[in-house]
């Protein structure tokens, strides 16, 4: 008898999750509540960026920010409210969250005791992958050399006392949503865990590093070219394995699996034609899920209409149901592994490798991850350039987009809402009201005395975790935590990667706007310059960064001091730097709040310069942002930097009365 192709049985399906969190901690909850009811087996937590960046509500750089892009969690009675009436103690609860991962761990902690659980029963997850921020997503505090020794400290405290919690996520997503080739996101990935393993080795010790390296997992993304994506995945854990045994003496089987959630790619989402997304998440989500030998731990998927705005309820619903079918109606997870044996697999898994291997060679000649920063930010800087101009060619198609743009317009658009979710404006006023409240309510004597203690340990070489619990425990807030650690470390500014670029290519409609750029210098009598800024908390730079490459790249002068800058700085550089042209980038949700603050503060410091916008903004805001001031808006429907350049420089040239050439 021909023995079966299939499994005894049938595995059993990943974990579950959506990814998510909105303006307040209870209706956080709700959504929770409500997904775990539809059948998600974990959560996966979405903080707002003042609590990623260590700010709360009321501070200047939270203005616009609160509850946008994930909950606000200012202190632990927050914490309390966001996991209310969920069994902490059989949850597995996924974090994203870096900077401020000590804190937020802590605050799960604290809860988790008031409700009777012991910190030993603790399951989840916190990112806590500080040089990814530094290169890709923008949400760091501290400067990297205490970031890694936060990492270090929490790293070496959950091995003892958390030791079901996986305390570092290493996150290669959000170096492909920053352009990475998969070679790239799997050497910067790796160079990231090393560096990490490496730190934390001088707590643990030769000892105790198996156990650490059990305790690694990463967060990995998976775009539509979901054959190679597969392949990416079985060269990162062949790399993992390897690094176990021959860099930390790892031997156990268990400690050296590679294990990994993701959540598939929302660089590859388009605004045109929405609906196309869908299937674009299904085939990503084939890419973890088709071979078993390296199939992923937890999948969380995006919703179709990320690239508008923030998900609803029903749509988050839609991606779950999506890896329900995959997971329930199909028969992918009755056989062995589908690419055991298949020439063409091992030969990409190969292919990725040696230039894995190449690329993790060159960060280790720069002194390894931390040092090498610079280094991989131009490099991504760089292939995030590289597929943009093959987008704008037609080389790299996207249906939808740059082939096929005809058709119907989507009725997933077509409701009052306009298919996304808009967080009431009134609910930040709300939150800043609160955490007065709570400041004014607390035993300050107590939260002084614990943050004093925080200030000592940071100052010294103990572990700052016993201070960090000691703290929340006491209601200190978010703000405050991450206040006492930047007067310890000091603050930091990560290079934006745009002066470390190489220069473009001389393609022919290139060199024509070159040629505009000159003459519209030589009638203004220097070079038209353009200063592009990050208002607000908003660390997703790789837009910005595109368009000052492309702007230095067609001749003109570029102010660009990367992300994190209140509208009064922008104003202030503005006047300063003589531009003729301000251009800002948010893709928080913000635009309504913080665009026309800039606004504001240009004409206060008399500054007449066109501003133009771009960034996931919403129609319904395009008309309100033109009534304003702002003269023209950019959504990522408008892929062609070349074609965005050259309404920059006429807009330039017509404010300035340069006729137009002949």
């Amino acid at each position: 008898m021909t023995p079966s192709p299939r499994l005894p049985e049938p595995d059993r399906p990943w974990m579950m999750r959506t990814y998510s969190g909105h303006s307040t901690a209870e209706a956080s909850n709700a959504l929770y509540r409500a997904n775990l009811a539809q059948g998600q087996t974990g959560l996966s937590v979405a903080f707002d960026l003042p609590t990623q960046t260590g700010y709360d509500p009321d501070h200047e750089l939270a203005r616009g920010e609160v509850g946008k892009v994930g909950v606000p969690v200012a202190h632990k009675g927050d914490m309390a409210r966001l996991m209310d009436a969920i069994p902490l103690g059989e949850m597995n609860t996924s974090m994203t969250i870096n900077a401020t991962a000590a804190w937020l761990l802590a605050l799960y902690i604290v809860t988790a005791e008031e409700n009777g659980v012991d910190p030993s029963a603790l399951q989840g997850t916190t990112q806590n992958d500080i040089i990814k921020e530094f290169l890709a997503r923008g949400t760091y505090a501290f400067p990297p050399g205490p970031s890694m020794r936060l990492i270090a400290d929490m790293v070496a405290y959950t091995v003892e006392h958390v030791p079901r919690w996986n305390p570092v996520n290493i996150c290669s997503y959000h170096l492909q949503e920053a352009g990475a080739t998969p070679v790239q996101e799997i050497a910067y990935s790796l160079a990231n865990a090393i560096a990490v393993l490496d730190a934390v080795r001088e707590r643990v010790g030769d000892e105790g590093i198996a156990r650490v390296f059990g305790r690694i997992s990463f967060f990995v993304n998976a775009g539509v070219r979901f054959v190679e994506e597969h392949a990416k995945l079985r060269a990162m854990t062949t790399m993992w394995q390897r690094l176990g045994r021959d860099r930390y003496g790892v031997t156990d089987e268990r400690h050296l699996r590679f294990r990994y959630g993701v959540q598939v790619n929302s660089l590859g989402l388009t605004e045109s034609q929405p609906e196309n997304n869908v299937q674009r998440i299904v085939l990503e989500a084939l890419a973890v899920t088709l071979g078993r030998d390296a199939r992923a731990r937890s999948v969380q998927l995006p919703a179709w209409n990320e690239a508008l705005g923030l998900p609803r309820p029903w749509d988050q619903q839609w991606s779950l149901r999506i890896q329900q079918v995959l997971a329930f109606e199909t028969d992918l997870l009755e056989y062995p592994d589908l690419f055991e044996g298949s020439k063409v697999m091992d030969g990409l898994v190969a292919e990725l490798i040696d230039g894995a291997e190449a690329e993790l060679a060159i960060v280790d000649e720069h002194g390894g991850a931390v040092r090498a920063v610079d280094y991989m930010k131009a490099a991504l800087v760089d292939s995030h350039r590289e597929r943009i101009r093959r987008i704008e060619s037609g080389e790299q198609v996207l249906v939808g987009v740059n082939r096929f743009e005809s058709g119907e317009r989507s009725p997933l658009v077509e409701g009052a809402d306009g298919g996304i979710l808009t967080v009431d404006p009134a609910l930040e006023a709300q939150q800043r009201d609160a955490v007065v409240a709570w400041r004014a309510a607390r035993d300050q004597a107590a939260v002084d005395a614990a943050l004093a203690d925080l200030a000592a340990a940071a100052a010294g070489d103990t572990n700052i975790m016993a201070a960090t619990l000691a703290a929340a425990r006491a209601g200190a807030t978010t703000g405050e935590w991450a206040g006492t650690l930047r007067e310890a470390f000091g603050e930091f500014r990560a290079p934006t990667g745009v002066g470390d670029a190489a220069a473009g290519a001389a393609a022919e409609d290139l060199e024509a706007l070159r040629e505009e750029v000159e003459r519209v210098g030589d009638a203004l009598g220097r070079r038209p310059k353009i200063l592009v800024g990050k208002p607000g908390l908003d660390g997703h730079s790789n837009g910005a960064e595109q368009i000052a490459v492309r702007a230095r790249d067609i001749g003109m002068d570029v102010v660009y001091e990367g992300i994190r800058l209140t509208p009064s700085q922008i104003a202030a550089s503005a006047l300063q730097e003589g531009v003729h042209v301000v251009g800002l980038s948010i893709l928080s949700g913000s635009h309504r709040e913080l665009i026309p603050l800039v606004l504001d503060a240009l004409r206060e410091r008399g500054v007449d310069t066109p501003v133009v916008v771009g960034g996931i903004i919403p129609e319904a805001d395009v008309e309100p942002l033109r009534a304003a001031g702002v003269a023209a808006v950019y959504t990522p429907k408008d892929f062609d930097l070349t074609r965005i350049m050259r309404d920059i420089v006429a807009l330039v040239a017509a404010r300035n009365g340069v006729k137009a050439a002949a």
